[in-house]
C-alpha cells in the first residue's frame, strides 16, 4: 500500500455486504411499492425491478444482512485497533486473558445486530427501504444504534485499545 496503512479484508467484506445489503432492500422495497398498486405492470415501469420476484429479494436480504453480521463480528475479533493509548491496568487486572484485554471491539457488535435488525423491520413492516438515508433519519432507533455504534468505536480504538 502507498499509504502504509493496512485495510483489513473483513472490514472490506462488511462494507461490501452491508452495501449489497441495502441496494437489495432498496430493490425489495421498490417492488412492493408498485406491486401494491392495482393494474401496474412492472416491467412497464421499471424493467429491472421485472427480474425479481419477492421470495428471491427475501432470501438476498437475509443472506447479506448475515454475511455482513459475520463479517463485522470476524473484523472486530480479528482486528488490534490502534490509536491513543490510555492505559487501564486498575480496570484490566493480570489474570484475565490477553486477548479480552485487546477485544474491547467486539462490544460494537451489539449496535450493528440491532441496526441490522431495526433496519430488516423498516424493510419488512414498514415497507421503507427505498431510500436507506430517510429511513436512518426518520427511525429514531436506528438512527441511536448508529451513534451508539459510532460513540463506542472511538472510546475503543482511541481511548482503551
Amino acid at each position: 500500500m502507498i499509504s502504509g496503512y493496512h485495510l483489513s479484508v473483513w472490514l472490506l467484506l462488511t462494507t461490501i455486504c452491508l452495501s449489497l445489503f441495502l441496494a437489495i432492500g432498496k430493490r425489495r422495497s421498490e417492488l412492493t411499492l408498485l406491486r401494491s398498486y392495482k393494474g401496474t405492470r412492472v416491467e412497464e415501469i421499471r424493467q429491472s425491478l421485472s427480474h425479481y420476484s419477492e421470495d428471491l429479494l427475501v432470501a438476498y436480504t437475509v443472506i447479506f444482512a448475515t454475511s455482513t453480521f459475520i463479517f463485522y463480528s470476524l473484523f472486530t475479533f480479528l482486528e488490534n485497533p490502534t490509536g491513543v493509548k490510555i492505559s487501564l491496568a486498575i480496570f484490566l487486572p493480570d489474570f484475565l486473558p490477553y486477548y479480552l484485554q485487546r477485544k474491547w471491539l467486539m462490544i460494537t457488535i451489539l449496535p450493528v445486530v440491532y441496526g441490522l435488525m431495526r433496519y430488516l423491520q423498516d424493510i419488512y413492516e414498514k415497507h421503507e427501504g427505498e431510500s436507506p438515508d430517510r429511513v436512518l433519519l426518520s427511525d429514531k432507533s436506528l438512527l441511536a444504534s448508529v451513534i451508539v455504534w459510532g460513540i463506542l468505536t472511538i472510546v475503543v480504538i482511541y481511548f482503551i485499545g
